[in-house]
């Protein structure tokens, strides 16, 4: 992760989701990450709705010039290149797979901008639809609303697994015989 923005949300998941895949939604706290909340969204696990955004941060807003809440995430993307963003954000959520990516868009004067794409699940809990969250922020400040998104290099974060102490007991049985048992 190239971004401050991106490495503090992700340190801030990564600790909610203590020995889970993923955290619970209700877990993470908004007047923890209160700093990023302008660059964070929600969005619903919805593929023929385009992934509609739920909640959507001010600077989310201001990079796409407008009020993005109910609109879909995909249709942002180049439609060329629209299949993979599906791609990516069906394996994040249904495979709670979080994931990097670097997003080129073109702002209204033409110029190319450059941002990185958090893309973070949240676990599934019954009778609730499946939703994932996220972080989109640019390198540079924008110059207007941006268009023609298009992902440019992506990877699959491995979450740093959760040690635990291994107790391991050892029983004699017969003389000279010696078993080991390992629990967690």
């Amino acid at each position: 992760m190239k971004h401050p923005s991106s490495r503090a949300f992700f340190n801030y998941w990564d600790e909610k989701r203590g020995n889970a895949a993923a955290p619970d939604r209700s877990d993470m706290e908004p007047g923890a990450v209160r700093e990023l909340l302008g660059d964070i969204f929600v969005l619903s696990n919805d593929p023929a709705a385009g992934y509609p955004f739920r909640v959507a941060g001010t600077r989310v807003c201001a990079l796409l010039g407008r009020d993005a809440k109910g609109q879909g995430f995909t249709p942002l993307f180049a439609a060329a290149r629209r299949r993979e963003i599906e791609d990516i954000l069906t394996i994040v959520a249904e495979e709670t797979q979080p994931t990097i990516a670097g997003v080129t868009a073109r702002a209204m004067n033409g110029q190319p901008a450059h941002l990185e794409l958090l893309l973070l699940p949240f676990s599934a809990r019954a009778h609730t639809p499946l939703s994932l969250t996220g972080l989109l922020a640019p390198f540079q400040p924008p110059t207007g609303p941006m268009t023609d998104f298009k992902l440019t290099t992506w990877r699959h974060l491995a979450p740093r697994p959760r040690s635990r102490l291994r107790t391991v007991r050892r029983w004699s049985g017969v003389r000279g015989f010696m078993v080991y048992e390992g629990t967690r």
